[in-house]
């Protein structure tokens, strides 16, 4: 009978603590999550580009040759869509199809 009555004590002391515990660990998942995305941030390269802007564009990988070049233009950055995704003009003014990534993209030095 006494081993009932201490583990009810014991369950009930647990239950109140319970949400003690849910609150330290959802401060601890918010810390780390934080100092994920500073290491991260630390590393991410910003590139941004005004309209006008004139860039070079990534070749991709499997329309390239060994000793193709990596990068191919120079394009005229003719809309920005959102944060980082750009569309592209080429030289005879034809506009590209599709937006392009900033982290596909770089400066170009004439």
């Amino acid at each position: 009978m006494f081993c009932d009555e201490d583990n009810d004590a014991r369950r009930v002391t647990d239950l109140d603590l319970l949400e003690e515990k849910r609150e330290a660990a959802s401060i601890h998942m918010k810390a780390y999550k934080n100092r994920i995305a500073q290491s991260y941030n630390r590393r991410v390269i910003q590139r941004s580009f005004q309209v006008g802007d004139m860039v070079l564009r990534k070749v991709q990988e499997e329309q390239r040759g060994k000793l193709d070049p990596k990068w191919e233009g120079p394009f005229k950055v003719i809309e920005m869509v959102r944060s980082g995704a750009y569309y592209l003009e080429d030289a005879q003014g034809k506009a590209l199809k599709r937006p392009w990534n900033a982290s596909h993209l770089r400066k170009y030095h004439s």
